[in-house]
């Protein structure tokens, strides 16, 4: 099944998932035991053929989770082993209640070592929950270690042991987990960033309370619905013509970045954009003439032209290959003065960083290091929390804001986006200026800079989906794209 695109944080689950329950009359040790119950089934769905799971439990609920797993592991003649971090003595309410339980029936329980006993062929991992609060101490962070040097898949029961669920960074180290099932409501933190490494697939499990939980709690984050492109990209009337599709404007390819421009500029024409420009430097006119002659070339050294393209243009994209030197410069200062749709990548994303200016006009689409460039601060802490990131940019410098990477997040300082579809494949040269070009035909065809933002980013990873699953991830090319745009705006 799909997976919900509504996301919470760890706090509205952890408060929400108690009064949707008292809600439908469920006490929580039944919510528990249906907790465990996904867990157990997904895991033994996943890996039908496992004999022995090792468990490993925490002091939370958790860890009351994965006694009952374990339970019913047993039940059906897998051989179960527990681990327990801590004393179980110390389990409280319900965690306790399901330790118990398993004692009951036979099982065994022993403390975290260093050393996994032999045939284990599936772990779960119930160790941390929502709730940590700082890094990994020393002793679990052995644990952790121990189970990621294991060959055997790792089941995560909610979250990965170590990843907080609110910002998707690991707390100094986190499980790897190849199977995560998320209960309730889905975390934020598990769809952005880092997190991708550590989740693996991502599974939901309302147990029965999600619509009383979503009636009561307002989400944080929003998938980007697959349907998007279709419900924003109607059928066109017979009697159409290019002049009722946009122009769009692309300003870029300096000496030695031609491929750049040429990238975004055939990613524009395949997703349905009317008219199309592009201003270069004279050494890559004859190139992109040659790669593209749809789209009316020319030299940017013609300031008359300059001022008739822009004049001529419904929107503006600027960077891709642009550029550092003087000409740049004055480039971007000609068309921060314009008062018309524009979106900014690469280069341009340089210059504004060294002249910060708010412009609601305006789509930017910084990479970690680009968004680290314009706040004044470092990758590692753009990578610890991307949505303060991607709010912080906003803020700054106004618009719309499409913050790249594992999990593209789309911002307009009141709704937040993520994007679920990419691969790993697609960190390769020349992929942000396909996704400039993708976004600049949505505007030019008419789409708001949010819903141009959102269906662009979409198009764009899903392409780079269907050309992996065809090919592979591994020598994904920026160009490999563009002939499944076309594909996907007709779908």
């Amino acid at each position: 099944m799909p997976l919900p695109r509504l996301f919470y944080t760890p706090q509205q689950v952890k408060q929400g998932e108690q009064l949707a329950a008292k809600a439908q009359g469920l006490e929580m040790f039944r919510l528990m035991e249906r907790a465990g119950q996904a867990v157990f089934t997904i895991a033994l769905a996943q890996y039908p053929a496992s004999h022995h799971w090792l468990v490993c439990c925490g002091s939370g609920n958790n860890g009351g989770d994965g006694y009952i797993v374990a339970r019913l592991a047993q039940s059906v003649g897998i051989q179960v082993t527990v681990w327990q971090f801590g004393d179980p003595e110390c389990l409280r309410d319900d965690a306790r209640k399901a330790y118990y339980h398993w004692l009951d029936s036979g099982g065994e329980v022993f403390p975290c070592s260093d050393t996994i006993p032999d045939h284990i062929d599936v772990i779960i991992d119930g160790l941390l929950g929502i709730g940590i609060k700082g890094a990994v101490r020393p002793k679990l962070q052995a644990v952790i270690e121990t189970i990621n040097d294991h060959s055997a898949p790792v089941v995560a029961i909610d979250v990965p042991s170590g990843l907080c669920a609110l910002t998707g960074c690991a707390l100094g180290c986190a499980i790897y987990a190849q199977h995560t099932v998320s209960f309730v409501g889905l975390k934020q933190g598990l769809v952005t960033g880092k997190a991708r490494d550590y989740v693996g697939h991502l599974h939901f499990a309302g147990l029965g309370i999600e619509e009383a939980f979503n009636a009561q709690n307002s989400p944080t984050l929003k998938a980007i619905d697959v349907k998007s492109p279709q419900r924003y990209l109607q059928p066109r009337a017979r009697t159409a013509h290019k002049g009722l599709h946009g122009k769009a404007l692309f300003i870029g390819g300096n000496s030695g970045m031609g491929g750049a421009a040429i990238l975004a500029v055939q990613a524009c024409v395949r997703t349905g954009s009317g008219l199309n420009a592009a201003l270069v430097h004279p050494g890559n006119t004859t190139a992109m003439l040659v790669s593209c002659p749809e789209v009316m070339v020319a030299s940017w050294s013609d300031a008359s032209l300059l001022e008739q393209r822009l004049a001529w243009c419904s929107v503006i994209a600027i960077g891709p290959g642009l550029g550092r030197d003087e000409k740049a410069q004055q480039l971007i200062r000609e068309v921060q003065s314009i008062n018309k749709p524009k979106i900014m990548d690469a280069d341009a994303l340089f210059f504004l960083a060294q002249s910060a200016c708010f412009d609601q006009q305006r789509i930017i689409t910084p990479h970690p290091a680009e968004a680290a460039r314009m706040l004044a601060t470092d990758v590692e802490t753009i990578e610890a929390d991307r949505f303060q990131a991607a709010r912080a940019l906003q803020q700054k410098y106004g618009g719309v804001v499409v913050l790249k990477g594992a999990g593209t997040l789309v911002y307009d300082g009141e709704s937040l986006y993520v994007c679920l579809a990419g691969n790993p494949g697609m960190a390769s040269g020349g992929m942000g200026d396909v996704l400039t070009g993708v976004i600049a035909s949505l505007l030019a065809q008419g789409l708001s800079l949010f819903d141009a933002a959102k269906v662009g980013v979409l198009i764009h990873s899903q392409a780079a989906d269907q050309n992996a699953h065809e090919h592979g991830e591994r020598g994904l090319i920026a160009s490999d794209l563009i002939p499944h745009l076309r594909r996907l705006v007709n779908r």
